[in-house]
């Protein structure tokens, strides 16, 4: 199955010991033995953590730069980057009602009703593709674990120095995150990419209870991938009084700076467990804080323009952090 699972440009394979020792078997795991657990950390200062000033900086500049240069067609969705070139893509691409109306009346055969799939469809779905790609054993993966931010990451924008495994979801939590982590164990990435949190604080979760469940989720993500990079994304901010997402009443009473509080609590945790910690909230924060409605479709999830500024910041975190 290849939906999905996205063989762009292949790297330099990696070793697959830890792949050969364990035969391939997924592990089983449970919420309390993690929480129990010791994670070993080393006792001196790793290089990434050194340059991590350093690697923001560099990303703020060069995204700033690549806004400067860029052309994009600002009225483009998210979703107009995801061809439909699977059955997967094209359940995703929402119908028009005005658009199938018209084209009813020239005599243009129109698509029925598409189904919109379940929350378990999708875990059930997402585990296919991931043992899609545990068979196939492809080289120099990346996985994108988080929610509707990742589900929707256009393949095209993507960077293509690797292979990606996305296992977004819409409407993800952070405990829905950590109950299926155990889909893709046997793929055996090189680098975990992970954004969950801000369907948590729509739904009325605490700070504390996110932050202990994003604790959970580095603890049994390097539990199960000792040899995967493990980084942790910043929570991104919305676009306040300038956000026109459905609910945007539940997004108003977020303010972007409990989002910011959260991240650099965020940040300390990726420290101690000893895992990367990529920030992506300077990036899309304008001068109030806030997300630049140029950057987004609804002033909640991205567009084409601003998956681009995400691209662009994976790829110089790859090129200076992940290679150190």
């Amino acid at each position: 199955m290849q939906q999905r699972v996205q063989i762009i440009r292949c790297g330099a394979c990696k070793s697959l010991e830890f792949m050969e020792k364990f035969g391939g078997v997924s592990r089983s795991r449970t919420h309390k033995s993690l929480l129990g657990m010791e994670v070993s950390r080393s006792k001196t200062v790793p290089v990434w953590a050194l340059l991590s000033l350093l690697t923001n900086g560099v990303l703020i500049l060069a995204v700033a730069q690549l806004l400067r240069g860029q052309n994009l067609a600002e009225s483009s969705p998210a979703s107009a980057a995801v061809t439909a070139e699977t059955t997967e893509e094209l359940i995703r691409q929402p119908a028009t009602t005005a658009t199938n109306s018209a084209k009813a009346v020239l005599g243009v055969p129109v698509a029925g009703p598409r189904h919109k799939w379940s929350y378990q469809q999708w875990v059930t779905q997402l585990g296919r593709e991931a043992e899609a790609a545990a068979a196939n054993r492809p080289p120099k993966l990346s996985v994108l674990a988080g929610d509707s931010l990742s589900m929707w990451f256009p393949t095209k924008l993507l960077p293509a120095d690797r292979i990606w495994l996305n296992q977004g979801i819409s409407g993800e939590t952070s405990v829905g995150l950590l109950k299926r982590l155990q889909l893709f164990d046997r793929t055996f990435p090189d680098t975990v990419f992970v954004m969950i949190g801000i369907n948590d604080l729509l739904r009325g979760a605490s700070d504390e209870g996110i932050l202990d469940n994003q604790r959970q989720i580095i603890r049994d993500l390097r539990w199960a991938h000792p040899k995967a990079q493990v980084v942790v994304q910043s929570i991104l901010p919305h676009s306040g009084e300038q956000a026109t997402w459905e609910n945007r009443d539940r997004l108003l009473a977020i303010p972007n700076s409990r989002i910011r509080a959260i991240n650099r609590r965020l940040k300390e945790i990726a420290s101690s467990e000893n895992v990367l910690y990529l920030d992506l909230y300077p990036l899309f924060a304008d001068a109030d804080g806030n997300l630049p409605t140029e950057l987004s479709t609804d002033g909640l999830h991205l567009n084409d323009r601003g998956y681009l500024v995400w691209r662009s910041a994976l790829h110089l975190f790859g090129q200076i952090q992940l290679k150190n």
